[in-house]
């Protein structure tokens, strides 16, 4: 949709795995031509990029041979990027094409072509990962892409952007996770529901994401993400012990710390809305 509404490609072709998805993506308006055909997608295309969960891009790109244009670039919107640099760019370089890691942290907790947003992009940070392995005309062409879109580039090395996001975007939705699933449990009187505010709302909205999409994240960047719990547990705990000796001042100073921490990040241009 961005593509299309900024005139930035000739033509935008799009792949889908089941037949009743092609009518929601033509209605959307996503797309100038869309197929359950691979190598009819593929045809042709000088940027691919793959926006599908963690787990069906190796097995995608495994179809790449003798279907990807020569010289080809493509990318993805992974939300984990150690692994999938790993697994596809030796393939796709294989296919005849270059593949450079990216990842837009921008999105909602809602899913599918209905929620597409011509718009999602501007503002919001983009991430590009290139390697040294790498070809560096294919990792300029994929930063002018997102530049392009409206967005923010920042180049970081697989490894470091896996560690960034385990703290700031995976870390924060197994949070909402187990308070959705912890404060809405059924063994709790029927009321607690009703007493379920906007703060629950806010806190939790990232919850109601696809829970197979993030299967695949939690798994694919589990060693970072374990050291965040970790270091989130060890900041639980400081809190625990806090209100177990019932130190108004400790609990003030926690607090105070955690306002002025966020409150420099919306001052600095942070956003709430992105992932």
């Amino acid at each position: 949709m961005a593509l299309r509404h900024r005139r930035l490609a000739g033509a935008v072709h799009g792949y889908v795995r089941r037949p009743e998805t092609l009518e929601a993506v033509q209605k959307a308006g996503a797309v100038d031509e869309v197929s359950l055909d691979l190598a009819e997608v593929l045809r042709g295309a000088e940027l691919v990029v793959l926006c599908t969960p963690l787990s069906q891009m190796a097995p995608l790109v495994a179809r790449f041979p003798g279907a990807l244009a020569r010289g080809a670039v493509v990318t993805d919107v992974g939300s984990v990027k150690t692994s999938v640099v790993a697994s596809l760019e030796g393939p796709v370089a294989a296919a005849g094409g270059s593949f450079v890691g990216s990842h837009p942290m921008a999105g909602s907790e809602r899913s599918g072509v209905e929620a597409a947003r011509a718009d999602l992009f501007e503002g919001a940070v983009s991430v590009v990962t290139p390697t040294f392995a790498g070809d560096a005309g294919a990792g300029i062409q994929v930063v002018q892409l997102w530049e392009a879109l409206g967005s923010r580039v920042v180049t970081l090395a697989p490894e470091l952007h896996d560690e960034l996001v385990s703290r700031s975007s995976h870390l924060p939705h197994l949070v909402a996770a187990t308070l959705a699933r912890f404060i809405l449990s059924p063994s709790h009187p029927l009321e607690q529901r009703q007493l379920c505010a906007a703060g629950f709302r806010d806190t939790t909205r990232v919850a109601s994401g696809s829970p197979g999409m993030w299967r695949d994240i939690a798994l694919a960047n589990r060693e970072a993400i374990l050291a965040a719990l970790d270091g989130f547990q060890h900041g639980l705990g400081e809190l625990r012990a806090e209100l177990e000796k019932c130190d108004g001042e400790a609990i003030e100073a926690f607090l105070g710390v955690a306002k002025e921490r966020r409150d420099g990040w919306i001052g600095e241009g942070g956003k709430s809305d992105t992932e």
